[in-house]
């Protein structure tokens, strides 16, 4: 993909008449109105996304995002870097957290090599890798910009990929060692955040870890020339920090965000480094965010970025996994409120009077 055709994409928005229609239809169901809170305006978003007041998530797919990072060498984690390739290793066989924890739900776990620091390509693992790993962003830029356009274009491949197999809900995840630091550097580039502000201790850091954590991403910052708050970054802008300081992890769940919205299909966030790469893709190219859930608020300090977009999770439980796990809890939620949807009894089956709808 070459930054004229990134450059070129146009999300079309999700059909409003639809999103209507399928909130009249929930006010028509025997509840209170609004009754389920959110639940109801993301069914209603599904529905506006997919086109038809009758929403079809019955095919779910997790696309999980699997790449090293050079950064670790700066010691910003527990592990090194051979742990991404044994974790995509036990993805592969399914034996990873996510994959024992959808153990007979109908999820397809679609790990992706996109760069990992190996000499062997993994069996089980869809090959897209870019190279082994990024360049530490301590020192140099994490990509090339070609690097980062392939990587999303990566990503978009799987998002088509996915609406091939008939995939109606999409779930994000990543694993990839040192990607806290990459996508802590990565928020504050876009917003102009402040490190010490939004640097968490990723899989459990002491305080002298999570200080050198601090002072790694500042100096990153400050030598990629991303210190520096700007008023109203531009998708050049964006697309640069993307290449300087994330991840190819990032640039890969960035283009599968993007891809979900050409392909119109809706694509959950997982935690805080899902999250920074949604802000990517949306700045990158906008509207993104009309097609994307958000499943869980994340412990790192990143998941702001949900709230920059104007997107409410309906999980908080403080996790800080990875893997897409936040994300898939969400799918045994929307089948219920789903279930409730297409067969909830109606008003008009009932001897009770329908609510009124007095705001919207």
């Amino acid at each position: 993909m070459t930054e004229n055709e990134l450059f070129d994409i146009k999300i079309q928005k999700p059909s409003g008449d639809v999103y209507k229609n399928a909130k009249e239809f929930f006010d028509s169901l025997a509840k209170p109105v609004d009754g389920l809170g959110r639940f109801e305006d993301m069914i209603c978003r599904i529905a506006a996304i997919q086109g038809t007041i009758k929403p079809d998530v019955s095919q779910k797919s997790l696309v999980i995002m699997c790449a090293d990072n050079g950064v670790v060498r700066e010691g910003v984690s527990q592990s090194d870097s051979a742990v991404t390739a044994s974790v995509a290793k036990l993805m592969a066989e399914s034996a990873s957290t996510v994959c024992t924890m959808t153990a007979g739900y109908p999820v397809r776990i679609i790990p992706v090599d996109i760069g990992i620091d190996s000499d062997e390509k993994i069996s089980g693992l869809v090959d897209r890798r870019i190279a082994g790993g990024t360049g530490n962003i301590a020192v140099e830029a994490a990509m090339t910009q070609k690097m980062c356009l392939d990587a999303i274009g990566a990503g978009i491949d799987m998002a088509k990929y996915c609406s091939d197999i008939g995939t109606g809900i999409i779930a994000t995840g990543e694993m990839g060692i040192g990607n806290t630091t990459t996508s802590a550097a990565l928020f504050c580039a876009l917003t102009g955040e402040d490190p010490e502000d939004v640097t968490g201790r990723g899989a459990g850091l002491s305080d002298d870890g999570l200080k050198r954590k601090i002072n790694v991403i500042e100096r990153s910052l400050k030598i990629h020339g991303l210190d520096r708050p700007v008023s109203e970054p531009g998708r050049d802008y964006a697309l640069s920090a993307l290449s300087a300081v994330g991840g190819l992890d990032i640039a890969g769940l960035a283009g599968l965000f993007i891809g979900g919205a050409l392909y119109h299909i809706p694509v959950v966030i997982d935690g805080a480094i899902s999250a920074v790469s949604a802000l990517a893709a949306d700045m990158i190219v906008p509207g993104c965010r009309d097609y994307m859930i958000a499943s869980h608020r994340g412990r790192e300090a990143c998941s702001r970025a949900l709230d920059m977009m104007g997107l409410f999770p309906v999980i908080d439980a403080d996790m800080a996994l990875g893997e897409g796990t936040g994300a898939v809890m969400l799918f045994p939620l929307i089948d219920m409120i789903m279930s409730l949807y297409n067969g909830g009894t109606r008003f008009e089956e009932t001897d009770i009077a329908r609510y009124e709808r007095f705001s919207v």
